[in-house]
């Protein structure tokens, strides 16, 4: 049974921009989000949230700060996480940390999920959802290229929908990363431009 997805209320309101950014497996979420944290290297204003998860420092994709179920746990009982939940068997927590840089008028970027974007929007006061998609045949050949799944787990992968949440913006990875990239660099630029 998957535990409950929890969100907590900054105390402060935040002035900053949270982007989070959700998408099916296989649309390239990492590689959108690496396009536009190469483009944005240097930038004070804008950060990219580093997630706690309960998955090996070594497993690979996005880098992350590793703790085991039992470390998860305390962090979350102690109150250290923003939003947190859990998902294909891991749990995930975004640091309440943010609320502060937030507060200072920062972008921050975190990798989301959309079973969570109820809590994001709960937690979070100005709150930008990017949903990274790709065309069903090129999530399902991406998946199937992973050789993680099989063929049924993959279908429902493929089926799952993401909540509906107010100002959504979808970006199609379905064709050269530059396309989607550039798409995600000119949101965040936005973004920054209406924090000033």
């Amino acid at each position: 049974m998957e535990a409950e997805i929890v969100s907590v209320r900054p105390l402060p309101v935040a002035v900053g921009t949270m982007v989070v950014v959700v998408g099916p497996s296989g649309a390239g979420k990492d590689s959108v989000m690496s396009y536009a944290a190469r483009h944005f290297a240097g930038e004070p204003r804008l950060g990219f949230v580093r997630r706690v998860i309960t998955r090996p420092p070594d497993a690979g994709g996005e880098a992350h700060e590793a703790v085991d179920a039992a470390g998860f746990r305390a962090r979350a009982s102690a109150g250290a996480f923003a939003v947190s939940w859990d998902a294909h068997g891991l749990s995930y927590g975004i640091p309440r940390e943010t609320f502060d840089r937030l507060s200072e008028g920062m972008t921050l970027v975190a990798n989301g999920s959309r079973s969570a974007l109820p809590a994001f929007a709960e937690a979070y006061g100005r709150l930008k959802v990017v949903q990274i998609t790709a065309r069903a045949d090129i999530l399902a050949a991406r998946l199937a290229a992973r050789g993680r799944e099989s063929a049924e787990a993959i279908a429902r992968r493929l089926d799952r929908a993401a909540p509906e949440i107010a100002d959504t913006v979808v970006i199609d990875n379905s064709g050269a990363l530059e396309e989607a990239g550039d798409a995600f660099v000119r949101l965040l630029a936005s973004a920054l431009a209406r924090n000033d």
